[in-house]
């Protein structure tokens, strides 16, 4: 059966500092890269905004999705059912990074997602090379404002 592939990575220099993703889409024999970087950002984040972005370059949602992620927390989040006990109790408790697992929850009602933990900075070639994007993308002048971190340290 047909299926999408994407290949995830988010860095971040400093944990809060600049960081970036790399993502790539992979269905058939066909792939996409994309990647961003942001001034002011965790790791965290850019692991979920590479996921999110993934989802977003896909064109076909009634195929399955698995999404290979080096993330822990990311992984565990959808596949262990964090994210659904975040959601029913409104992020009680502070959980961080509530604008993004929204925006992802919302997104991935499309589709048929299988989240898959790889170890980063190991042999897994389509990994390794997006790490390379978000490391780039962190490193880059063109960085964006992450505009839920940067309103999150506002409020406090």
């Amino acid at each position: 059966m047909d299926k999408i592939i994407i290949y995830t990575d988010g860095s971040s220099r400093g944990n809060p500092g600049p960081g970036g993703y790399g993502t790539m889409l992979i269905y058939g024999h066909h792939r996409k890269e994309t990647s961003q970087g942001f001034r002011h950002t965790t790791n965290n984040r850019m692991e979920l905004m590479a996921v999110i972005a993934g989802l977003e370059l896909i064109r076909k949602p009634e195929l399955p999705v698995v999404i290979y992620s080096d993330s822990q927390y990311v992984v565990k989040a959808i596949e262990e059912g964090w994210l659904k006990n975040w959601i029913k109790t409104n992020f009680k408790g502070g959980k961080k990074n509530k604008d993004l697992w929204t925006c992802y929850y919302h997104l991935s009602q499309k589709f048929k997602i299988k989240m898959v933990w790889v170890k980063g900075h190991a042999d897994n070639a389509f990994n390794n090379r997006c790490d390379e994007l978000a490391t780039s993308a962190a490193d880059s002048k063109n960085l964006l404002a992450d505009q839920g971190y940067e309103d999150m340290l506002a409020s406090i």
